[in-house]
């Protein structure tokens, strides 16, 4: 296998993922009970089921973005409680080692490719422009993308928009990351381009948690399979022996769906 290109993306070294008895209502609906999951060091959790399951909102709380009702969450040795107050500076620590890429590209319309992978950089890092621009640069050609650094991201397809926005948040130096749905928005074809760079990162050893309808992404690429439906895990185990022989009902419900389509 050729070495990937981001063997040395990070300057520091993955961390593992731990989510013990995390619980959240949004008013009187229970979007997540009591769910725990251990992600490794290095490893690539997939997260998959219907709809509404709590996918989302699972990351979502991994990163802060929701508040979680009960629980922990523990990034390397860092550790957010539910219920505790937290202060600014644990949480943007939390969020400077934990990247996130949603559906929705989220990049400055107005600003240049460079800038939109640069300019975080600054603000969150304290980089200076030179630093933070040739880092951006770096990152663009790891995602194949350098010849576009000087255009704007509306003339970009949305596998290039994406691509951006993951290397907007490799920029950070996270030490997990945090995938949801990446390729939900994009036609097909498009999508390959995304989940390529996903495999390259995983080859490289990072950690991540990645919301995913790509069976065979989850299958080949993913260490530990996650099912989620109605706010619960309802089977984990090994990809290729879940898809092979499910164990529960509701599983083999939903990756016949998926997989007839």
């Amino acid at each position: 296998m050729n070495a990937s290109p981001f063997t040395q993306v990070n300057e520091t070294a993955t961390a593992g993922v731990e989510i013990a008895g995390l619980s959240k209502s949004f008013g009187s609906n229970l979007v997540l009970d009591d769910i725990s999951v251990s992600v490794r060091p290095g490893s690539v959790t997939a997260l998959i089921g219907p709809s509404g399951s709590g996918k989302s909102t699972l990351l979502r709380c991994v990163n802060m973005l929701e508040t979680p009702d009960r629980g922990t969450i523990t990034v390397g040795s860092q550790t957010i409680e539910a219920g505790r107050r937290v202060r600014e500076s644990e949480l943007l620590a939390l969020r400077r080692q934990v990247g996130m890429v949603f559906q929705s590209f989220n990049l400055f319309p107005h600003f240049t490719v460079l800038r939109n992978v640069a300019f975080p950089q600054e603000k969150v890092l304290g980089r200076s422009r030179e630093e933070a621009e040739a880092r951006a640069l770096t990152l663009l050609e790891r995602v194949g993308l350098k010849e576009k650094a000087h255009q704007h991201p509306g003339r970009c397809s949305g596998g290039q928009q994406q691509r951006i926005a993951i290397a907007r948040a490799l920029a950070l130096g996270p030490r997990a990351m945090l995938f949801d749905e990446p390729t939900s928005a994009l036609d097909p074809e498009v999508g390959v381009e995304v989940l390529a760079v996903m495999r390259e990162l995983a080859d490289a050893g990072m950690t991540m948690i990645v919301v995913t309808h790509e069976m065979q992404f989850a299958r080949d690429v993913g260490d530990h399979l996650v099912v989620m439906a109605d706010g619960h895990i309802i089977e984990e185990g090994d990809p290729r022996a879940i898809m092979a022989d499910p164990q529960q009902e509701r599983t083999r419900r939903f990756l016949s769906a998926v997989l007839e389509r």
